[in-house]
């Protein structure tokens, strides 16, 4: 088990996109209604709907809000359907892209996932197109003062996790998909419960970009990520802290 993972996650960004509390509470509500409807109505039974009210929590959405979505996933309110579906392309300077949504209306999501592709410079492709790229593995994220890296290591060892990987961003703790249950369980055990825990496409290996490329490729991420019906990004590339600073200023 190495200490630090061979990938970033890209598709967890902060700054301006957190400031989108509207957007934010409705992805977050869409994945509430879905893991109630596809799972056990008792999140002490179903551990993806008990991370998506963590997850709701630490945005701070209101408890009467998150008590109505996982009642409409449970049958009550209206009946609209969302369907799980994926999308894989191409971005700009041949970057893979992974896109995973929730959608009431396939024709419509797939109608602007593919818009935001082919103005980006990019093309949309087939299901299986780009995900031989990327591995699909658990990843449990907790945030850096939960304990020192060296501590969540060898609890995530104990716990039959992978890969750890610790920055001022917080702690990610990767397994297999199989494990993602029970290595959760050990960590909440040792630290409480995580910000997240999920099932993520992590990239076998990352691309150098340019800035140019780069500034293309933020601006298709970011549309993608204003999609109400897009829950998550992901893509391999590799960009260097100060091309990060030359973005954002």
């Amino acid at each position: 088990m190495a200490g630090h993972s061979q990938f970033k996650n890209i598709m967890h960004r902060k700054g301006a996109q957190d400031a989108k509390r509207g957007k934010i509470f409705t992805k977050l509500i869409r994945e509430l209604t879905v893991s109630a409807k596809t799972g056990a109505p008792d999140p002490s039974m179903n551990p993806r709907l008990r991370a998506a009210i963590t997850a709701a929590k630490i945005a701070n959405m209101p408890k009467d809000t998150i008590d109505r979505a996982i009642k409409r996933g449970q049958g009550g309110g209206d009946d609209t359907n969302f369907d799980e579906v994926r999308y894989e392309g191409y971005g700009p300077g041949g970057i893979a892209v992974i896109v995973e949504a929730m959608t009431d209306n396939r024709n419509r999501t797939a109608s602007e996932v593919r818009s935001a592709f082919t103005k980006s410079g990019g093309a949309l492709g087939e299901t299986g197109s780009v995900s031989f790229m990327f591995d699909r593995v658990g990843q449990i994220h907790y945030p850096a003062s939960v304990g020192t890296p060296d501590a969540v290591f060898e609890a995530a060892l104990n716990a039959g996790a992978e890969n750890v990987e610790s920055s001022e961003d917080g702690h990610d703790i990767t397994c297999a998909t199989d494990d993602l249950a029970t290595v959760r369980e050990g960590l909440e055990a040792a630290f409480g419960a995580p910000e997240s825990a999920k099932l993520i496409w992590a990239p076998q290996t990352l691309n150098p970009v340019s800035d140019e490329v780069a500034e293309k490729l933020f601006r298709l991420i970011d549309t993608l990520d204003d999609n109400d019906d897009v829950q998550n990004v992901y893509a391999n590339y590799d960009i260097s802290e100060e091309q990060l600073a030359k973005l954002a200023g």
